[in-house]
């Protein structure tokens, strides 16, 4: 079971899987896509629990939609919506190995 404590290890993890993915898929397709926005939500864990509280440490804040949700999680300056979405989802997919219900999310600009 991950605990709180066990959190930041599993964030650096999925981060640097995020931004491989988009690193990744930059380097196949190159910035040419709408631009956009990508996050992750991670649902059933509330924001004063231990672990929530662990995911606001790394940069998690309140959703609008309930939940947590962590912007960018590939932290890339680049604009293309598709590679944000690549990130998103290696971050998610992370997470989930974890027991988190994690969620890849986006919007164009």
């Amino acid at each position: 079971m991950l605990t709180d404590t066990d959190f930041p290890a599993v964030h650096a993890t999925a981060s640097m899987a995020a931004r491989k993915t988009t690193e990744d898929f930059l380097a196949k397709n190159g910035d040419r896509d709408c631009c956009g926005f990508a996050w992750v939500n991670v649902y059933k864990v509330r924001s004063n629990s231990k672990l929530g509280k662990a995911l606001v440490k790394v940069g998690f804040s309140k959703s609008y939609e309930g939940g947590l949700q962590l912007w960018n999680p590939s932290g890339s300056f680049t604009q293309c919506i598709t590679a944000k979405e690549e990130g998103a989802r290696a971050y998610a997919s992370e997470l989930r190995k974890y027991g988190i219900e994690a969620y890849a999310g986006s919007r164009m600009d």
